[in-house]
């Protein structure tokens, strides 16, 4: 296998450049004094970025685009064995590396690689601490899988040993990586177009956490389902925290860092009481709304206590940490309707980011969900559907193919019966136009209408705000 030497720059190309990890990478490089160039089908705000910091951008995959001078190419798992960039660098003899077994090479450069993972809220969790270690002076450098406005976009290129990155499961990316430290917030039923089911995943976050060297340390979700199976038998430092506030439900279970006390202000956003074995450490008080994000915010304050920051400055941090975009991100108004947009594309960030939005200020909720992906779309069908139906009104687009093709067996229409089934009210439409012609003329002064998931939806708010 080809190894990556950061003092030893060289000719590399990127296949699928601008996706948002594989842009921020190509950026990183670029700043090492790697000399990058990379291919996408697509143009977009990333590549246009990329461009303007000299790095050369091919629009569309073409053979011609890898020339004998190039050392490395480096690709996503989204590209075939098949296209023409990746069998021309084999014709060439030029040696590919997907995308995680990049990352895994750069993380050995850092005494202190920290990995968020987990099924959902790994770009909040990534976002919070980076936040903190920045606020700390520890000038970390970061990857994350959105844009934070904090850092300017999607990689933070510091000059420490400290390197923060989004640890993604999906076939198995993470198992290439090489933290000292790592987080799992969560594991659910999710990408099942490649696990098996949900063992099958769990299996693959214990092989996660088995990467961990003895002097690491891994902070886990204690409310996670039998986690001490995920944890058995590691050499490494164990925490686990948790939620223990019985007025949501829970209970107190002795974990290492935990909180208690909460309160929501009037736009969902939480305050909490953050305890260390039992001792109140501070009142901690969130910019973000939602349950979901006082358990996304401590195994950050957990690692960054760890790392020797004070409490005071993770209180300052937090108060003032603004999430990536697409993350409960108020758009705008139009007349007295607020638009807000978010990623939420499993039935578990569904339910999340439709609780939080039952705790804002609001009439009516409407949310215009894009399913993403067919597999997932017909997997959880029944779950999508019973997520959704917190919203008082629901208005549907098709699903978005992503990296798949249309199977012919499902389709919004087969989510939109499933809806009416529970007695809500829900729409589908074919297209955006109709989309937004109909939100004009239904949504009233007061409502909230959310736009939600992983693929182009946000543009429909964007084009009711005139963005």
């Amino acid at each position: 296998m080809y190894y990556i030497n950061l003092k030893k720059p060289c000719r590399i190309h990127f296949i699928g450049i601008g996706g948002i990890s594989m842009s921020g990478f190509a950026e990183y490089l670029h700043n090492q004094g790697f000399k990058v160039s990379g291919s996408d089908q697509h143009k977009s705000d990333i590549t246009e970025h990329l461009e303007s910091l000299g790095i050369r951008f091919y629009l569309g995959h073409k053979s011609s685009n890898i020339s004998p001078d190039i050392e490395l190419v480096v690709y996503t798992a989204a590209v075939p064995a098949d296209n023409v960039e990746m069998l021309e660098a084999k014709r060439l003899n030029i040696p590919v590396l997907s995308r995680a077994e990049m990352i895994g090479q750069l993380m050995l450069n850092f005494s202190d690689a920290i990995a968020v993972s987990g099924t959902h809220g790994k770009t909040s969790t990534t976002s919070m601490l980076a936040s903190i270690f920045i606020e700390a002076d520890l000038d970390p450098t970061v990857s994350v899988g959105g844009i934070l406005d904090a850092i300017g976009g999607n990689i933070r290129i510091g000059n420490s040993e400290h390197f923060i990155l989004e640890a993604c499961e999906y076939t198995n990316t993470f198992l290439h990586f090489n933290p000292k430290r790592s987080i799992i917030l969560n594991i659910d039923e999710d990408h099942l177009d490649f696990f098996k089911d949900l063992q099958d995943i769990r299996n693959s976050f214990r092989l996660f956490a088995q990467k961990l060297p003895d002097d690491g340390q891994l902070f886990i979700n204690g409310e996670i389902d039998n986690y001490e199976e995920i944890v058995a038998g590691l050499t490494c430092e164990v925490f686990t925290y948790g939620i223990t506030d019985p007025a949501y439900g829970k209970a107190d279970t002795g974990y290492d860092y935990s909180a208690d006390n909460i309160e929501f202000d009037e736009y969902g956003r939480a305050s909490y009481d953050i305890y260390h074995k039992g001792y109140k450490l501070a009142r901690i008080r969130l910019n973000t709304s939602g349950l979901h994000n006082v358990s996304n915010s401590l195994p950050a304050i957990a690692v960054a206590l760890q790392e020797g920051v004070s409490i005071e400055l993770i209180k300052k941090a937090l108060a003032s940490f603004k999430n990536s975009r697409r993350r409960f991100e108020v758009k705008g108004k139009i007349g007295e309707v607020t638009i807000i947009d978010d990623y939420a594309h499993h039935p578990a960030e569904i339910r999340a980011t439709l609780t939080t939005a039952l705790a804002y200020p609001h009439n009516n909720i409407w949310c215009v969900f894009q399913p993403h992906t067919y597999s997932r779309t017909k997997q959880h069908l029944t779950e999508f559907a019973s997520a959704l139906s917190l919203a008082d009104m629901i208005v549907l687009s098709d699903i978005y193919a992503a990296r798949e093709a249309d199977p012919g067996d499902i389709s919004s229409k087969d989510l939109a019966d499933e809806i009416a089934k529970l007695g809500k009210e829900v729409y589908y439409f074919k297209s955006f136009d109709e989309i937004e012609t109909f939100l004009l003329q239904n949504c009233m002064n007061g409502d909230l209408l959310i736009t939600m998931g992983a693929g182009d939806i946000v543009s429909v708010g964007e084009n009711l705000l005139g963005l």
